[in-house]
């Protein structure tokens, strides 16, 4: 570490200063300098292509047909992603796509609106640039970029920046979980009983909410931050630490763009507000708070979505409520989303372990599987939640279907815990609704972070 230096990044103390040495810096604006002085990014999103490869195997014949090209240009995509697993970043970016790729790309957004829209694949297609070009779409048919009088590329210089300080390293919270909260954020905002009564303004702040919700996650949770002495746990008071700094983060980049400079300025501050009352909704400590007001509000039949107070609290519910969607996704991408959430769950603990701290719940892999802990996130989290929210939308089709992936799901997630059980030689483990189980599933509704 000492050839390194990290300029304006977060850091976690311990009073070993050899653990401070080896603890990798998470947070903020993160670059490192060699011994040249030569910026490296600390995370990249384009793949590397080295042109003079390009070039001069087309001259001198070895490359003589487009098809080839093609075919080098993917082999270039599954060397970047080598080196990554490598832990190697790439030092310059590509930004361009063959045509074929941009064909498939462009006739899935054609898609955008169905729920089982893959976003992996989109992710794959835009060589992973799922976020920017999603939003770069969605803009343009909600006609937000005409109604705003937005220069397009000074949108779509924010939106790089957006995608850019999410961490690719992190199994779950990355752009990708970002785009794909971003494409159910639009599928609920056409949701029949919420899409009349929204206006663009409505539309701009639900989408941008949804794009930046995570911006700069550091795969943690904030119960990690709280007991490490973080100097963001210390800047917010211990009190929604990440949706603190997701929110001040993606003002920050709002100012840096100059996106909204054109906009009055009391339009801006507003918008900035309003951002932040969404992003700050997606806090998982606070869902009980929210889904009381909800069932309230639906049991008195008092919401009245003329009033902007009450859509901005339909548009917090559509967030939270895309933003732990997953579950009720098609099982091909619920399972994998699963997986990588407990991944980034399992790498927390394994930091802990290693730095002697009592390791979180969820987070210790040798007691908490993948089926458990999902199992008990629908069953405390998610069912609830999407529960009401199908009796705001009055049972749409939209709802049904999540619902139905949803009993589905679990249905899954309880057998595969079934065979763990069996294999491990357990006389309750074929039926998962045993105390020992419940009370497994319980220990997700206090793990401070959705999974």
């Amino acid at each position: 570490m000492s050839c390194l230096m990290v300029e304006r990044c977060g850091e976690i103390l311990f009073e070993n200063p050899d653990q401070n040495a080896k603890c990798v810096c998470m947070l903020g604006d993160v670059r490192l300098r060699g011994q040249t002085g030569v910026p490296a990014e600390r995370r990249g999103s384009y793949p590397f292509i080295d042109f003079r490869l390009l070039n001069n195997t087309t001259h001198s014949g070895e490359i003589g047909t487009k098809k080839k090209v093609k075919r080098l240009l993917s082999f270039q995509r599954y060397f970047y992603a080598s080196r990554l697993l490598r832990g190697i970043i790439p030092q310059a970016p590509l930004h361009l796509l063959d045509e074929d790729y941009l064909g498939q790309a462009r006739h899935m957004l054609s898609k955008v609106g169905m729920w089982d829209f893959d976003i992996f694949l989109f992710d794959r297609l835009t060589n992973g640039n799922s976020l920017v070009t999603l939003l770069c779409h969605l803009f343009n048919t909600h006609g937000l970029i005409h109604h705003f009088k937005l220069d397009m590329v000074t949108l779509h210089r924010f939106l790089v920046m957006v995608q850019e300080d999410y961490h690719g390293q992190n199994p779950y919270h990355n752009a990708v979980h970002a785009a794909d909260v971003t494409q159910a954020m639009h599928c609920y905002l056409k949701e029949p009983k919420l899409a009349s009564f929204l206006t663009p303004l409505d539309i701009m702040l639900g989408l941008l909410a949804a794009a930046a919700h995570d911006v700069d996650h550091p795969g943690v949770n904030q119960p990690f931050l709280i007991k490490t002495n973080h100097h963001l746990a210390n800047l917010y008071q211990n009190m929604s630490v990440l949706e603190n700094h997701h929110w001040r983060s993606t003002i920050g980049m709002l100012r840096e763009s100059r996106l909204l400079a054109h906009l009055p300025k009391e339009m801006t501050q507003d918008i900035e507000q309003q951002l932040g009352s969404l992003i700050l909704a997606t806090d998982i400590n606070r869902q009980n708070e929210f889904l009381t007001r909800l069932k309230a509000h639906l049991h008195n039949k008092d919401l009245r979505l003329e009033d902007a107070q009450d859509r901005h609290f339909m548009l917090q519910i559509a967030l939270k409520c895309a933003d732990i969607c997953n579950p009720c996704r098609i099982w091909e991408m619920s399972k994998q989303w699963s997986e990588r959430v407990c991944e980034e769950f399992y790498r927390q603990g394994d930091l802990e372990q290693k730095f002697e701290l009592e390791i979180s719940p969820l987070c210790n892999q040798q007691k908490d599987s993948i089926p458990s802990i999902q199992i008990g996130f629908m069953t405390y989290i998610v069912e609830p939640l999407f529960r009401e929210w199908a009796r705001f939308t009055g049972n749409s089709s939209l709802s049904e279907n999540m619902l139905s992936h949803l009993a589905r799901n679990k249905a899954q997630w309880k057998s595969l815990l079934s065979k763990q059980h069996r294999r491990k030689g357990s006389v309750t483990g074929a039926d998962h609704d045993g105390p020992g189980a419940e009370r497994e599933e319980q220990t997700v509704a206090e793990g401070g972070d959705a999974p």
